[in-house]
């Protein structure tokens, strides 16, 4: 097992920035996934971690030791990517194999690995089929196998269920999840997919157009995201984000979007550094905004998507065009398009960020 450091670690490639600055520690057995939009360098911090691509500046260190010079192969590590790479004129067993006997390992230790890995994920019955009979789920499977029969000190995953359907997503997540506890080797998994990223990571890093936003555990990237990017990328349907300025009246606030006003819970905004002039943006799911018998703010229900137990509805002000919000209400609530409904904000979970910077201020 090895943990992994990356210090100060930029990569160009022309005048394209594809990392910029990264800092990232990551622990020995973790499952540390690396999640973001398409383009932001995911991939590129893997292939970094791997040897497959050299830093512009920075250094990589493994168990406190510099490897930023080292070749892939002197770091012992193993990939697994998401368009699958098997030998598709050897068995399934020949392809387990394959790595162990280029590395001369003693005949008798490759069987001994292959016939373990293969038990562990159940595609000993495989052994003899060529890739081309295999189903998606099978491939992966012995993908994924090729490199744990190794016995790596680090896996590296790009992707690797992105071209799977929903369903066997759903059943590779706790595949991975389980072999990582078996095995408790460090693993760095990179995805878009925030579902997979809060499923899997003991940790969470989010990376922006190259740049690290936060790094931590799935419950803090969610309940306290370090800006509004974080805020807005994890969470189905997303965050709703509201531009609003703070008014003053003595000891009374208000945030006011367009002909809307939002009174804040005595208290609430103490010690929060608002910034000059009062323009912030207030952030509150969809789950966090509940129906009001009284009081609460009216709006017009737009569309109403049934969700089993509850709706996502999209509501409207009629005074302020500019508002406009997505609620997880209950299907007990008469709900239809045109009806007037009043809602509520449960204000112990709502955001607040600068309006500028996008920093969380509360």
């Amino acid at each position: 097992m090895a943990g992994v450091e990356l210090r100060g670690v930029t990569k160009r490639f022309g005048r394209c920035t594809a990392l910029s600055d990264v800092h990232v520690s990551i622990a020995d057995g973790e499952f540390f996934v690396v999640v973001g939009p398409s383009g932001c360098g995911k991939t590129t911090l893997l292939r970094i971690i791997a040897g497959l691509e050299h830093v512009s500046s920075g250094s990589v260190w493994m168990d406190g030791v510099e490897v930023t010079s080292l070749p892939p192969r002197e770091r012992d590590v193993a990939m697994v990517f998401q368009n699958l790479v098997l030998y598709p004129h050897l068995t399934v067993a020949e392809n387990l194999a394959f790595g162990l006997r280029t590395r001369k390992i003693p005949e008798s230790e490759v069987r001994r690995r292959v016939e373990e890995t293969s038990a562990m994920l159940g595609i000993s019955h495989l052994f003899d089929r060529l890739p081309r009979h295999l189903s998606g789920g099978e491939k992966q499977r012995v993908a994924l196998g090729r490199a744990v029969v190794r016995r790596p000190r680090m896996f590296l995953f790009d992707e690797p269920i992105g071209n799977l359907d929903a369903e066997l997503q759903t059943r590779m997540r706790a595949e991975f999840r389980r072999i990582h506890r078996e095995l408790r080797t460090t693993v760095v998994y990179v995805t878009h997919d925030q579902h997979e990223a809060m499923a899997l990571g003991d940790r969470i890093c989010v990376l922006r157009a190259g740049s690290v936003q936060q790094v931590g555990d799935p419950v803090e990237v969610y309940d306290r995201p370090a800006n509004r990017f974080v805020a807005g990328f994890f969470g189905t349907p997303p965050m709703n984000m509201l531009s609003v300025r703070l008014n003053r009246t003595g000891a009374e606030a208000a945030f006011a979007v367009g002909g809307v006003r939002l009174h804040p819970p005595a208290g609430w905004l103490d010690g929060v550094d608002v910034p000059p002039g009062g323009d912030c943006v207030i952030g509150v799911r969809p789950e966090h905004i509940v129906s009001a018998d009284s009081g609460g703010t009216p709006l017009v229900v737009d569309i109403c998507e049934p969700y089993g137990s509850e709706r996502l509805v999209h509501l409207s002000s009629e005074t302020a065009p500019e508002f406009r919000i997505r609620a997880r209400l209950s299907t007990c609530a008469e709900l239809r398009p045109g009806k007037t409904i009043r809602v509520s904000l449960v204000w112990d979970r709502v955001m607040l960020f600068d309006a500028r910077s996008d920093r969380r201020l509360r």
